[in-house]
């Protein structure tokens, strides 16, 4: 959800970008997609993140079941498993609070000046 509200953003400041006719405020503009594209980046390496860990839980949860109907010992390949996938997990926490932090931070970074100035005296 995220993300596509940031590519949707991304695709509307461009638009106007576009037919901005103050130069002022196309440095404004362009700061704001720049930071845009620093959270979708983040928000897809954080969903990367995510599925790999969860796909990991899931070779875990197997390599249970198979330990136990084999009756092999491959505990150290769980052990990897697990810890990787909270790795992972963990990083993908850490990089969606950065693109939350990058996203509460630019809210209204020089837009709402942009905004006022269009606005009719």
């Amino acid at each position: 959800m995220r993300l596509g509200r940031a590519v949707d953003r991304v695709r509307v400041v461009e638009t106007r970008l576009g037919k901005e006719p103050h130069p002022e405020h196309v440095d404004v503009l362009q700061a704001e997609i720049g930071a845009l594209w620093s959270r979708i980046r983040l928000a897809n390496w954080s969903i990367r993140m995510f599925v790999a860990g969860a796909l990991l839980v899931c070779l875990v949860i197997v390599s249970l079941f198979f330990s136990e109907l084999a009756a092999i010992n491959i505990s150290a390949a769980i052990v990897v498993f697990f810890l990787g996938a909270m790795l992972l997990l963990i990083m993908g926490l850490i990089l969606f609070l950065i693109e939350v932090s990058i996203s509460t931070r630019s809210i209204g970074t020089g837009i709402t000046e942009i905004l006022d100035e269009d606005k009719p005296a």
